[in-house]
């Protein structure tokens, strides 16, 4: 067929050249183009359009999810009922973490598409180079963590309510291991850039021996939300290590791993610290005050987790009578001083001048926070998440999971409303700073006026 359609085409430029000499001239046409062109044709008439695939990837994550549900449901209820609260507590206690890990994964990738929509630079804000990861990306891993967390927790309930406990007990360990060998891969795949500077990130709030960057306190500031959830996290690793996964270990409430633990409060406080520390250092670098009055803010989370850890060494009435009231003395000054701080220095929102509007407007402030409901809104969600965060980190909650699982799960979207207003602040600083130098240059020195003054005409 090629070739006949080769021939009719040199017929019609012969013709042509006869009838009308050099104007009718057609050029010889090339076989290899018309079979690519032909090739490319078929293949895009083989291939699914995307809204197509995108519509059966939704069908069969929204299958996945139900068929995962249903599992579960019915694997729980195959124990009996005494065991069931004490298993639901044990699988959330593995899973809970990495749930909420994977919330905070997928509201960053909001953060980053709004940034994206906007005139935010954030990879310059971050110091980030040309790997980035996109919010698509982020999305990307999400949805797989979205995907694998849940698959592993119901394995884990099905295999457990069918006797199987060896394999059952494999399953949380498996994923935490796979977790932290995608994170330390030392190849070139999984985002090894990314990988690596969220690492370097770490280890530089870890040991603050260096001058701390925007993206040192930022991260430490996010850990401080996710205090709970490392929290979890050591727990969790605590009972995989003294082999207490899906075993009669978990009827031992105060064991090695359970609330009378005192790593417990030291994996709370430790990001809180962190920030203490990178505010001293701050302060040696710049020998700016303020930077002493945040270290006051963070240091002030230490009473809160220490009184409230009190609750297990001491008797019932002694922290009735006095250890609780100095924990709710400190819990409020906790949260109005973060609520103050949040409002006057992290967002550079001045209540009685400069409330509904920022310094330097642009697409996000102007689509986002233009609105005056939407100021009052976070101003007020602050304040009362501030309070409940901090209620959180009461002892006698370790047990009540679900409520600490939405008290956690709102911080984490308090800290998703933050960042927008902290990045921009930073972003305006940004461009402030160039401004001001300007400025500074233009402004004429003492000495340039007084020859001024002396070249005048008598």
């Amino acid at each position: 067929m090629v070739f006949e359609v080769y021939q009719t085409l040199q017929f019609s430029g012969a013709s042509e050249v006869g009838n009308s000499g050099e104007e009718g001239f057609f050029p010889p046409v090339d076989l290899n183009e018309i079979k690519i062109d032909s090739s490319a044709m078929n293949t895009a008439a083989i291939l699914p359009s995307p809204v197509l695939l995108w519509r059966f990837k939704i069908f069969l994550f929204l299958f996945w999810g139900i068929t995962g549900c249903r599992v579960a449901w019915v694997s729980v209820m195959r124990m009996s009922a005494d065991l069931r609260d004490l298993f639901i507590y044990e699988a959330f206690l593995y899973y809970n973490p990495l749930l909420l890990i994977t919330f905070m994964v997928w509201l960053w990738g909001v953060n980053l598409w709004v940034f994206a929509q906007s005139s935010v630079n954030y990879a310059k804000i971050f110091d980030l180079d040309h790997t980035h990861l996109t919010h698509l990306e982020i999305w990307k891993c999400a949805t797989w963590m979205t995907i694998v967390v849940p698959t592993s927790m119901t394995a884990y309930i099905y295999l457990y309510s069918h006797g199987e406990v060896s394999l059952a007990a494999s399953q949380p360990v498996i994923l935490y291991a796979a977790v932290l060998m995608i994170l330390i891969f030392p190849f070139d795949i999984f985002h090894l850039s990314s990988r690596y500077y969220f690492i370097r990130t770490l280890w530089r709030i870890a040991l603050p021996l260096q001058a701390i960057t925007f993206s040192d306190f930022f991260l430490a500031d996010i850990l401080t939300s996710m205090s709970k959830v490392l929290s979890d996290l050591e727990r969790s690793v605590c009972r995989m290590v003294n082999k207490q996964v899906a075993t009669i270990a978990w009827f031992e409430a105060d064991s090695i791993c359970g609330s009378h633990a005192v790593a417990i409060p030291l994996v709370l406080v430790l990001p809180y610290l962190f920030r203490l520390f990178q505010c001293l250092r701050q302060y040696r670098d710049t020998k700016e005050k303020t930077c002493l009055f945040n270290a006051l803010k963070y240091s002030s989370a230490v009473p809160v987790i220490g009184l409230s850890a009190l609750k297990y060494h001491v008797f019932a009435e002694r922290w009735a009578s006095f250890y609780r009231p100095l924990w709710l003395l400190s819990s409020v000054v906790n949260s109005l001083y973060s609520f103050y701080w949040d409002i006057s220095r992290d967002w550079d929102l001045s209540v009685f001048s400069r409330i509904f509007k920022f310094k330097n407007p642009n697409l996000v402030s102007s689509v986002f926070y233009g609105r005056a409901w939407i100021f009052y809104w976070v101003i007020g969600s602050n304040l009362v998440l501030r309070c409940t965060w901090t209620y959180k980190l009461s002892a006698h909650l370790r047990h009540n999971y679900l409520t600490v699982f939405t008290i956690t799960a709102l911080e984490i979207l308090r800290r998703f409303q933050w960042v927008f207003f902290r990045v921009e602040n930073e972003w305006n600083k940004m461009n402030l700073k160039p401004s001001l130098q300007l400025a500074m240059e233009e402004i004429p020195s003492e000495e340039t006026r007084l020859r001024g003054a002396s070249n005048h005409d008598v």
